[in-house]
Order: structure tokens, then C-alpha cells, then sequence
């Protein structure tokens, strides 16, 4: 007798399944096309290898059904037919938009309106700090193309896994420096630049978000691409953000796409509080003179602005060697509270903490 993969699927046909009272293949719970393999040698059995797909591991009707497939295809195709029938679940489906990380209590988004401010240099201190001061924060890296936290945390080679929880396979984000953190650069080549179309980044984006095993959060920093595009609009509809906080150097070319990322947030359509602004690289302190201000970029323009749009100006980061050579090495500078740029970072966390608590206590 030979064996074709068609009959095959018409023994298991004949099979019902009780939790749709249809048969197995009508309720589509066959995963592929069963696999059928000639004897070996004389006197060796055929062998079928089918897989189906169960709602969950937990099913009730899971073992007798899998009893009946056998018997069934043992009945149509011979009983020296050796079968090997193998589980497999279907994932719970995704939690609806408004429903998604039940755990976070404040997702706080990071944004620039232009690139070279300092954003997620700015992004993985302020995590890093709240997470010193004893909150318990996550950290996503949105910047599809651009991603720099894996470096920043010195976790380039941290390959994420996934567990199953609630019926669902879920992403576990890498945990460091207190921070849980993932980014799409954990599953791209740091070498290779990523050419993905719009939607292809928003979809992975999502995944990153709404698959991941993100769990309970304090605070759950979100660190932006610099401009405003399709993951900003991702961001916005998928997530609803407690504020945001812009960064900006003085400069005037920053200021001015500093307002327009103030007016993104602020747009009758998005209406995301703006938590306050962050001046990056304010003035210049070289070592060997500590206490010397040199005010390269300009003097005080967040702090201008700030007044203008009526926002607080949150902190004021000074541009320091340490924090390039601390981001490089993977060890950022709010690791360490005895440095004048750690302390920085830990009065910036503790002035978005104050402005959070006030504006929604």
C-alpha cells in the first residue's frame, strides 16, 4: 500500500473535534501538509508525521483528540502505519490599542526635533536614573534606523528570547543597569543599515511594544527618533503617553525644530502634555578648568524658549567629555551621582518625577 498525504488528511476528516464540533480539518487545526515517509527498508512501517494546531496547552479535549487522529489514520491506512502526531498552540490575540501595557503606569516620551542634540544620550540617563532612585523603569528604543541603546548599555551582543505567558509568546526585554530595554538593533546587524519600507518599521515597532513581556513599570521611557514621522504617529495611536520631553542644545537651528516638536505634541489631534525641556549641552566645562562655563552652542535658549511656550526647562546638561567617552564605553554618566553630568541626570529625573506627580496626583 502506498501512502499519499491526501489521504492522510481525508482519515483525519473523520475526526471530531468537541471544541467546534466540526472535523479537524474543516476547523483548520491541521498546521501543514502531513508528512509521509516510505519505508526504509523491508519490513519497515510507513511513516506519517502530522501536527496540530490547539487553541491552547491547556485544552480540555487535547488528548482524546490526538488518540482519535491516530486511530484514525492507523484505521484508514493501516495499523503497522507508524504516526507521530505533534501540538502546537495558537497565540492569544494581541490586547486591543487602548489596552496595552496594563503594568505601565507613565510612558514618557523623549523627542528632539532634529538629530546630534543628544536625545538618547539624554534617554538612557534619565532612565538609568529613575532607575537609581528606585522606580522601576523600561526603556524602548523607537529609532527603527537608527538604533544606539544597545551600545549605550553595553548589551550589543543580547539576543532576547521569548517566553510564553497567558497563552501569547512574549519578547523578554534585557535587563541592565536596573532599566528593562529593547530595541530593534538586538535583532538587526549593527553593520548593516536597516532598508525597511514605513510600514515594515511600524509593524516591528508594535511588536516590540505590545509582545514583550514589558510586565509592572513605573516608568516607561520612550526614546524617538529626532523629526517628526510614521513612528511618532505609530507611538501616538498605539500608546497613551503621559508628556513628553523635548531636547534641545541652544542653539537657534535646535530651538527652532524644538517647536516644531512641541507643536506635534501639543496639535489639537494628539494632545500629549509637554512635561518640559531639557537643554542639552548648554555650556562647555573643560577638566582642567571645573569651574569654567563656555557657552558654545549659545547662552540659555532652551531656557528662553522654555519662558516663550510656557514649559518648564527641567535641566541643563552641561557638555562634558565624560558623557561622549561614558556612552561609547557603555557605562552612562548617571551611574554615578559623585560626577557633576551624574548628578545632572538624577535632578533631571527627579524634576520629571515632581511635574508627573503634579500634573496628574
Amino acid at each position: 500500500m502506498v501512502l499519499y498525504p491526501k489521504m492522510i488528511m481525508e482519515a483525519l476528516a473523520t475526526v471530531m473535534y468537541a471544541g467546534t464540533k466540526k472535523n479537524l480539518v474543516a476547523s483548520e487545526m491541521v498546521a501543514d501538509t502531513p508528512a509521509v515517509s516510505a519505508p526504509k527498508g523491508e519490513g519497515e512501517p510507513w511513516q506519517v508525521k502530522v501536527v496540530l494546531i490547539f487553541p491552547r496547552n491547556t485544552d480540555p479535549f487535547l488528548k482524546s483528540t490526538v488518540k482519535a487522529a491516530e486511530a484514525a489514520i492507523k484505521y484508514h491506512c493501516g495499523q503497522d502505519v507508524q504516526v507521530t502526531i505533534e501540538t502546537e498552540f495558537k497565540s492569544a490575540p494581541r490586547p486591543e490599542v487602548g489596552q496595552l501595557l496594563p503594568g505601565v503606569k507613565h510612558i514618557i516620551a523623549v523627542s528632539s526635533g532634529k538629530g546630534g542634540v543628544g536625545k538618547s544620550t539624554v534617554a538612557a540617563n534619565l532612565a538609568i536614573a529613575l532607575a537609581r532612585l528606585g522606580y522601576k523603569v523600561g526603556l524602548l528604543d523607537t529609532d527603527i534606523f537608527g538604533p544606539s541603546m544597545p551600545k549605550m548599555f553595553n548589551v550589543e551582543d543580547a539576543r532576547p528570547y521569548a517566553v510564553q505567558k497567558d497563552g501569547r509568546d512574549l519578547i523578554v526585554p534585557v535587563e541592565q543597569y536596573g532599566v528593562k530595554l529593547l530595541s530593534i538593533g538586538f535583532f538587526v546587524s549593527p553593520t548593516t543599515a536597516t532598508l525597511w519600507r514605513g510600514g515594515m518599521a511600524t509593524s516591528a515597532l508594535k511588536q516590540l511594544i505590545a509582545d514583550a513581556d514589558w510586565g509592572e513599570l513605573d516608568y516607561f521611557i520612550l526614546d524617538t527618533p529626532p523629526g517628526t514621522s510614521d513612528i511618532h504617529l505609530t507611538l501616538l495611536q498605539t500608546l497613551t503617553i503621559t508628556g513628553a520631553v523635548i531636547v534641545s542644545t541652544p542653539q537657534q537651528v535646535a530651538l527652532a525644530d524644538a517647536r516644531k516638536g512641541i507643536d506635534m505634541y501639543r496639535n489639537e489631534k494628539v494632545h500629549v502634555p509637554i512635561l518640559g525641556l531639557i537643554e542639552n549641552m548648554a555650556w562647555f566645562t573643560p577638566a582642567e578648568l571645573p569651574n569654567n562655563k563656555y557657552y558654545i552652542f549659545g547662552k540659555e535658549g532652551c531656557k528662553q524658549l522654555a519662558e516663550a511656550m510656557q514649559v518648564p526647562l527641567l535641566a541643563q546638561i552641561p557638555l562634558v567629555q565624560s558623557i561622549c567617552d561614558n556612552g561609547d564605553a557603555g557605562t552612562p554618566a548617571a551611574l554615578s551621582s559623585e560626577t557633576v553630568t551624574g548628578l545632572a541626570f538624577i535632578n533631571l529625573a527627579q524634576a520629571v518625577v515632581t511635574v508627573v506627580n503634579r500634573l496628574f496626583s
